[in-house]
């Protein structure tokens, strides 16, 4: 592990292969470690570097809120502190938002963009699908480790193998979030709006997301792809999510913190932080 440091914050990356840098940004309740075998695949053609965001993994927990504006600028702290100019980006969810206000700010660090499962944010966004909403309904009255995996399920392409539902559920359990970094990240996310501003993003910008995502409503992607006009700007769907899971955790003190939603999607972010 190495550590950048933005704003005295110590951000947790990693690098890994050689080749033209790939920088992957995570999503809400999941680090650098919650890729599975994707960096490493990668690597053998980029050189990759994935962090954890500021508020989760082995990174700070920084006093909040936090903006997405400022988590692009820890993203940018990292590439500066792994000696990348500039790279291609991807991020996912909440990690889609950052790589947003990441590629607005500093377009000169972004070769190509990759949006995957993300929205623009904003009040016209499209809510949350009634599916997951009407699941964290329910989540006070399951067990925990059930809630856990429903939510792992709700979250994944229809029918999912249990292998991997298991694989995902073993990640979530060995790798709780501190509360008070979840509701920060949450806040960030709840509070993103670039819609105006993404038809001035120039950079080669592919948008993937899933038609069967239970989390965030495609239409968000679609939405963001239509408000962009980034030279061979495109959108590729399919029938898989790319979503994930969430669990509840203590502060990394000790003391009990107020538990997030099992749900780790930066729109169940949006939807708890408005609710509280």
């Amino acid at each position: 592990m190495s550590t950048a440091i933005y704003e005295g914050v110590r951000l947790a990356y990693d690098v890994e292969g050689t080749g033209q840098p790939l920088l992957l940004i995570q999503g809400l309740g999941y680090g650098r470690r919650g890729w599975g075998p994707a960096p490493s695949m990668l690597a053998r053609r980029f050189q990759v570097v994935t962090f954890d965001n500021r508020g989760f993994g082995e990174s700070d927990v920084a006093p909040g809120p936090y903006t997405t504006t400022q988590l692009a600028a820890d993203a940018i702290a990292v590439l500066d502190a792994a000696e990348v100019d500039s790279a291609d980006v991807v991020g996912i969810s909440l990690g889609g938002m950052v790589a947003q206000e990441l590629v607005l700010a500093w377009p000169e660090r972004v070769r190509n963009l990759v949006l995957c499962s993300t929205t623009p944010g904003g009040p016209n966004s499209v809510p949350m699908p009634q599916q997951t909403v009407a699941l964290m309904g329910r989540q006070p009255q399951l067990d925990p480790q059930e809630a856990l995996r429903l939510f792992v399920v709700n979250a994944l392409s229809p029918d999912p193998s249990d292998e991997l539902v298991e694989e995902i559920v073993a990640y979530r359990v060995a790798n709780p979030p501190d509360g008070a970094g979840w509701w920060a990240l949450a806040g960030a996310g709840a509070a993103h709006d670039a819609m105006a501003r993404l038809g001035t993003v120039r950079v080669p910008t592919l948008v993937v997301h899933g038609t069967a995502d239970n989390v965030v409503d495609v239409r968000c992607t679609r939405s963001a792809r239509g408000s962009a006009t980034a030279p061979g700007a495109r959108q590729a769907a399919s029938r898989s999510t790319i979503s994930a899971t969430k669990s509840p955790m203590r502060s990394s003190t000790g003391a009990p913190r107020p538990s997030p939603p099992l749900c780790s999607s930066a729109a169940c972010g949006a939807v708890t932080a408005s609710q509280r």
